[in-house]
């Protein structure tokens, strides 16, 4: 699966898988917010030029295998897919301020590696057995 993208002056292939958890870990992506977060992440991700190849939003954490331009770190992704995400689903329901009253969705940290050392199928197989039991429209991310 060597699709390389490019920009003016580079080809690359850099994928991530990426993990985060809500703060506290409290299962609130289910439902009408499990979906707009999907929306949200990748409109988020497009507009920053990052591919999303595999996904899964559960209760209380996200598993992304993403391709990050060279351009943008990884922690300055990261840092853009939640901040955005988290201001977007506070702005659309006013219900999480009352849970989260400092408005901070997500946890500090995140887990990264890069998936050089293992191939994207064994990524894909891993995100997509994390996966909870939710109807998808047959949706699928690139």
């Amino acid at each position: 699966m060597k699709d390389y993208k490019t920009t003016s002056h580079t080809v690359y292939d850099c994928k991530y898988h990426i993990v985060w958890i809500t703060k506290y870990r409290y299962k609130i992506l289910k439902d009408e917010i499990w979906e707009k977060t999907r929306e949200l992440l990748r409109e988020i991700a497009i507009r920053n030029e990052m591919r999303i190849y595999s996904w899964s939003i559960n209760r209380d954490h996200v598993h992304m295998l993403i391709s990050i331009p060279p351009n943008i770190s990884v922690s300055k992704a990261v840092q853009i897919l939640k901040w955005t995400s988290s201001r977007k689903l506070f702005e659309n329901y006013p219900e999480l301020k009352k849970r989260y009253w400092r408005q901070h969705l997500w946890a500090r940290w995140y887990w990264v590696c890069s998936s050089w050392n293992v191939t994207d199928e064994v990524w894909k197989n891993y995100i997509d057995n994390q996966k909870v039991d939710e109807p998808d429209d047959d949706f699928r991310v690139m």
